[in-house]
């Protein structure tokens, strides 16, 4: 690819990242590396807080080269006056802007010697749609997005150990932020019973503060495993989102909330069974999955409860199906 050879430097552009944030751009930033694997990747975080530096920093590893947050980086208002130099001056073959504020847009675009925003027209609704537009401008329309793999060895080696080769594996996620986008627990459970009646190993995954649903879902599915919580002496430091997107790529298939967990196990690689509770936000922020089937509670009914059991397992089917 001699269009990819002449691009030795980029610069991603944005405002910075938030978890779930960072969790749906990972699948366009896997294909903007398999798209340039040579060039160096610069992620701009303009309001100087990215994820990317924190919680996801190993999940990046080899992915995004160096993390850029000081400087004149087109927040502040007067960094777009002639004499100020943005990110210190540098410039770079390509930069791909993330994001739409005009006046920052222009800032991006003097750091580059080609520039890649938001088209004038065709600008999807979907976060992940954007994305894929941007990687497919900035490739000359042969880079896509894809499934993230890792390269931390631990996790990797954590992964493994935990949910070993053999079982059929399919994930649950019950949680999330807040409780009017969970649906109900005891659905979750049921669908574990008859996915372990159908001959696979259900796999829970349940945050910190959901200690309550969590001794639930083991008195409901005694033959569950729970990864994150029974693995005694386990490469301890492989932990929090780095764990959940290395498990995720051992499932079959994975049921989730709109919450993190939901885009960890996409980012993972799982197919995803997303619950969802209005159609905007299931539209805006859909899941980066590269198989998804979504089912919005508002089709049904006003709240999650409305979302019937049998819907779901006929998607979570559906997805499994695709698998074998």
């Amino acid at each position: 690819m001699a269009w990819a050879a002449r691009v030795k430097s980029i610069l991603v552009y944005s405002m910075g990242e938030v978890i779930g944030d960072g969790l749906i751009k990972l699948p366009f930033i896997a294909g903007l590396r398999a798209s340039y694997p040579d060039a160096r990747i610069t992620w701009a975080a303009a309001k100087g807080e990215t994820v990317y530096a924190g919680p996801l920093k190993a999940v990046v590893a080899g992915y995004i080269d160096e993390i850029l947050t000081q400087g004149p980086t087109g927040e502040a208002a007067g960094d777009i006056l002639p004499w100020v130099k943005p990110f210190g001056g540098r410039r770079f073959d390509l930069v791909i802007d993330t994001q739409e504020n005009l006046r920052r847009s222009l800032v991006a675009r003097r750091a580059g010697r080609r520039y890649v925003g938001k088209p004038s027209k065709g600008w999807p609704e979907a976060v992940t749609e954007r994305l894929a537009v941007l990687l497919a401008r900035a490739t000359d329309g042969q880079g896509t997005p894809r499934p993230l793999v890792l390269t931390n060895p631990d996790a990797l080696a954590a992964a493994q150990i935990l949910l070993p080769f053999g079982p059929d594996y399919v994930g649950f996620a019950p949680g999330a932020g807040g409780q009017e986008k969970r649906w109900p627990l005891e659905r979750y459970l049921s669908l574990a019973i008859q996915t372990q009646q159908a001959g696979r190993t259900p796999v829970f995954f349940f945050g910190p503060d959901e200690a309550t649903e969590a001794k639930a879902a083991r008195l409901a599915v005694p033959d569950a495993l729970f990864p994150e919580a029974d693995r005694k002496d386990v490469l301890t430091h492989v932990k929090g989102p780095l764990l959940v997107i290395a498990l995720a790529s051992r499932l079959s298939a994975a049921v989730a909330n709109d919450a993190g967990p939901g885009h960890m196990l996409a980012a993972g690689g799982a197919p995803l069974l997303s619950l969802q509770k209005d159609r905007r936000k299931a539209v805006k922020f859909r899941p980066a999955a590269r198989a998804l089937e979504v089912l919005i509670a508002e089709d049904y009914g006003q709240d999650m409860a409305a979302l019937p059991l049998e819907v779901a397992a006929a998607a979570l089917n559906r997805l499994l199906e695709q698998r074998s």
